[in-house]
């Protein structure tokens, strides 16, 4: 089980954009996320008339390390830790570390 999922509102602890929050949109190989918002890159692009791509600067988001980000618990307001916790039927669910409440309902 992974302990951040996509849709998950991350507090990004160290970086350019540290200080700041935002939602993952996709995690790719277990070990970056891609935070809408964050890590924010100008991309030089040629232009393609084949493919209708035009030329210049767009802004592109980039990947950031997974160990970067926190969760965020919005009930607390301050990032926090993510730990699994197996139940009593044997349901594997996350929970914050801090308060040990569920994250997953």
């Amino acid at each position: 089980m992974n302990k951040l999922k996509r849709g998950d509102e991350v507090f990004v602890a160290s970086g350019k954009d540290k200080g700041r929050r935002g939602v993952i949109v996709e995690i790719l190989d277990k070990q970056k996320v891609l935070v809408e918002g964050i890590n924010i890159v100008k991309k030089h692009t040629k232009p393609n008339p084949n493919a209708g791509v035009e030329g210049g600067i767009i802004d592109k988001t980039m990947p950031i390390d997974i160990s970067n980000v926190m969760i965020w618990n919005a009930e607390s307001e301050r990032p926090d830790k993510v730990g699994i916790k197996t139940e009593k039927d044997g349901k594997k669910v996350r929970i914050f570390k801090k308060t040990g409440k569920t994250i997953d309902i």
